[in-house]
């Protein structure tokens, strides 16, 4: 049994989905509530993953400091040196914690945030492809083929609102045939409902669409998934199922299914580019609540990439684009991590880093996390 990503999105996202979805029968609503649950369900191992980094901005000028102090001290005995470094190491760890900390709890968001995007660029929000490359021989070579039944990864169709079963691409009698030979491509459920049997179950009229979208010339497809062999070659037959939800608007969202900013005649797609320009946005929004007050000098390499990073990021779905159902999620997720990041920031700093700060202010990093306090530098 698979309990990866494609196991928390049937059984854990889709659920969810469902459930809203029978509340509010709007599936752009579904996909903000369900991205709401999954934000709020992670909120305190992210928030904790936020707390370190923000620990760690402050006290590594600190940390900083005292290794290298050491370094210069015993600069001419290395066993020294090294047996000094442990102690502050540990002295560091123990005042500010582990830097590496905060990773595991980015580790442990990483399967359910895939799962959720895994979800939304499925089915019912876009439509769903089955590919099965067919390898044809000569006539004469009928004799040498051994059929094998072939089966692709099963996927989840939604049939009608709700009702959703995995389905997997089957050919009985195996992708290796030779010319003249014939092969049907049937889909079916898990437990071996066909494809129509379940759509008839549930009144839904749902148009396959085959095609050959390699090696138009050796083989041919019937629109009842009836493959004939040609000639000799490799050709790739894909089979598409349409996503129940992925023409439904939501607000100012044409199509939930619908991908990139500009058509195929050159016209723009204005609901995707607001949505790309809004998370690029809140990431702009987002780094600054991150990064802090800054100096008014030169700014760092660091503080530039910070910069650059919502403007790469936002120009990146220009050239690899998602549907739009998936950046709603992008948009309301990242909205939620700028709210929890300003929410961080304005808790108060450990004691002990407080006293160190008040100390020894001229250590303070030059960037830290916006709305937090600055020291007073005495005179």
């Amino acid at each position: 049994m698979d309990f990866g990503v494609s196991f928390l999105s049937n059984n854990v996202m889709l659920p969810i989905l469902d459930f809203f979805y029978g509340i509010f029968p709007s599936y752009g609503l579904a996909i903000v509530a369900l991205t709401l649950v999954v934000r709020f369900a992670l909120f305190p191992v992210s928030a904790d993953q936020l707390r370190t980094m923000r620990r760690m901005k402050i006290a590594n000028p600190i940390m900083q400091q005292r290794i290298r102090a050491v370094q210069e001290r015993y600069k001419n005995d290395p066993a020294k040196q090294q047996e000094e470094l442990a102690k502050v190491n540990s002295q560091n760890v123990q005042e500010f914690g582990n830097p590496l900390a905060g990773c595991l709890p980015a580790l442990l968001q990483m399967p359910i945030l895939f799962a959720l995007f895994a979800t939304l660029r499925g089915s019912p929000f876009a439509d769903i492809n089955y590919a099965i490359n067919f390898q044809v021989l000569p006539q004469e070579q009928v004799s040498q083929i051994q059929h094998q039944a072939f089966v692709t990864p099963t996927q989840n169709i939604f049939f009608a609102d709700r009702n959703h079963y995995p389905v997997k691409a089957l050919v009985s009698s195996g992708t290796k045939l030779a010319a003249g030979e014939q092969a049907e491509v049937k889909l079916v459920s898990t437990d071996d409902r066909s494809f129509e049997q379940i759509a008839a179950d549930l009144n839904a009229k749902i148009d396959l669409k085959w095609q050959v979208t390699k090696g138009a010339d050796k083989v041919s497809v019937t629109e009842d998934g009836v493959v004939k062999a040609i000639a000799p070659g490799d050709a790739t037959v894909q089979v598409t199922v349409p996503g129940l939800a992925s023409n439904k608007g939501f607000l100012f969202i044409k199509a939930l299914g619908k991908v990139g900013v500009t058509n195929k005649d050159g016209s723009i797609n204005w609901d995707i580019l607001v949505l790309i320009m809004g998370f690029g946005l809140s990431l702009y929004i987002n780094q600054n609540i991150s990064a802090g007050n800054q100096e008014k000098e030169e700014e760092s390499q660091q503080q530039t990439v910070n910069k650059l990073t919502p403007i790469i990021f936002s120009g990146m779905f220009l050239f690899f684009p998602l549907p739009a159902g998936v950046l709603l999620y992008m948009l309301i997720a990242n909205m939620f991590q700028t709210l929890q990041s300003f929410l961080i920031s304005r808790e108060p700093l450990p004691e002990n880093l407080q006293k160190l700060v008040a100390v020894a202010p001229v250590e303070q990093p030059k960037t830290g996390l916006s709305f937090e306090p600055k020291s007073k530098k005495k005179k």
